[in-house]
């Protein structure tokens, strides 16, 4: 069982594959899910001490490009905890003054992930992530790589 450490807060066993928004959140951290966890808002973002991902979906990359902040932070609504990891969450509803965190994410990543490396490269598979399934268009069948 993977690891989450939260800066400030603790250390937590995390069921293999949880979304990583949502293990903080059980971790009782107030963090931001804004749009509900489909990477559109960018308020789930955490900075990783240890541990990040090799892999993101695309759909976070292009938001992070698009808002030329590709490298600064990941969105945690992207990110499944597959192996241990230690990150600071960013924004919080404490520190937004904000009622609350937003629309509950889904337990899987939404929309359906498709992942790619920093260069936005699609990769075959996701074994670096754990989700288990593989992009419906996937013309690979999802074969790890």
């Amino acid at each position: 069982m993977p690891k989450l450490t939260i800066e400030g807060v603790g250390s937590f066993d995390v069921e293999q594959g949880k979304r990583l928004v949502l293990a903080i959140e059980e971790a009782g951290v107030d963090i931001l899910h804004r749009c509900g966890g489909h990477a559109k808002c960018t308020t789930c973002r955490v900075t990783f001490q240890a541990g990040e991902p090799e892999l993101m979906t695309a759909a976070a990359r292009e938001k992070l490009v698009a808002n030329e902040q590709l490298g600064e932070f990941r969105l945690s609504c992207q990110c499944t905890v597959d192996h241990d990891m230690h990150v600071e969450p960013l924004m919080t509803v404490t520190s937004s003054g904000l009622d609350d965190a937003g629309p509950a994410p889904e337990p899987q990543i939404t929309p359906e992930p498709v992942w790619v490396d920093a260069e936005g490269n699609r990769v075959a598979g996701d074994a670096d992530e754990g989700d288990g399934d593989s992009d419906a268009d996937d013309a690979d069948g999802g074969a790890a790589g």
